[in-house]
């Protein structure tokens, strides 16, 4: 059909969008675009732009109901494609639909497209993994489960209180410095800083703290998951993790009263912790013991 037309064996073309899509036809001069009000500004400039491609004259008419049955924004993209028709006139186009549109903030509370959908700080979090994979050598996978980091559970109350660090906004800003540290010295440091402004670390406060420790040691060692209660509990390993696999069934072998494997990626255990200040002081032997060691230098 679209040789037909090209070569003008027949004069009228009743078509869909698809025209948009880079066809060229030199003899075209004229299209006529029915409900206009429907098509984005960059869809009415691509449409126009479909004739005209010669030295001939061309005319677009772009066919609208009454403004009253119109919405604002399809006025706006309407006016815009009928006040610009010089050369060059695209930047300014473009200009007009982002204004229609709304650029949104950087920075701000007003948003457009989808980082108005979830959010700026989540929106930068999704960013910034996609190009890490992309720095790595990896096709960023879009379509799975977002990275929440390592799950913790000690069953213990582990937050920053209401009558310590009363005001509800400053509270979530602590919470995310805290999940955003990377090592133990700058917990240390932020443990100084609330100790300056708030007072001595309640023991909730402190647990937060140490629970914030150990989920970076097992975000290294590649851990997903770490349950620890009463009587025991169990930790869940990447399938890809760093942990040492010989001192895994070192463990396993030398204590397998306490310890034993279910799967390839989780570890049970089984014992008295019923007091918090030992679950800690296991969980953090047990990370210990799974890191892999450096080999102690031999003497020379």
């Amino acid at each position: 059909v679209m040789l037909d037309f090209y070569h003008r064996r027949f004069n009228v073309l009743l078509c869909t969008t698809i025209v948009e899509s880079g066809i060229d036809v030199p003899t075209a001069n004229t299209i006529i675009i029915n409900r206009a009000d429907r098509f984005g500004l960059a869809q009415l400039h691509q449409l126009r732009g479909r004739v005209g491609r010669s030295h001939h004259r061309a005319y677009a008419y772009l066919v609208a109901p009454p403004k009253a049955a119109m919405t604002p924004d399809a006025v706006k993209r309407l006016e815009a494609i009928d006040s610009l028709e010089d050369l060059g006139s695209g930047f300014t186009l473009a200009t007009h639909d982002l204004e229609i549109r709304g650029a949104g903030e950087l920075l701000g509370d007003v948003q457009s497209g989808q980082i108005q959908e979830i959010g700026f700080s989540l929106y930068m979090d999704m960013l910034g993994r996609a190009v890490e994979s992309l720095r790595a050598g990896r096709e960023p996978d879009l379509d799975g489960p977002f990275d929440a980091g390592v799950e913790i559970n000690f069953h213990a109350a582990a937050l920053l209180p209401e009558d310590y660090v009363p005001d509800v906004h400053l509270r979530l800003t602590l919470y995310k410095r805290i999940a955003s540290t990377d090592n133990a010295d700058e917990l240390h440091e932020l443990a100084i800083e609330l100790i300056d402004r708030f007072g001595l670390l309640p023991d909730a406060a402190k647990n937060l703290l140490r629970i914030a420790e150990i989920r970076q040691a097992a975000a290294r060692l590649g851990i997903e998951k770490i349950d620890v209660g009463e009587r025991g509990g169990f930790v869940v390993f990447e399938p890809d993790g760093n942990i040492d696999p010989v001192a895994l069934v070192r463990l396993v072998q030398n204590e397998g009263q306490t310890y034993r494997l279910q799967g390839s990626h989780r570890l049970q255990f089984g014992t008295d912790l019923s007091h918090l200040e030992r679950r800690f002081v296991f969980i953090e032997d047990l990370l210990d013991q799974l890191s892999i060691k450096a080999p102690a230098a031999m003497a020379g």
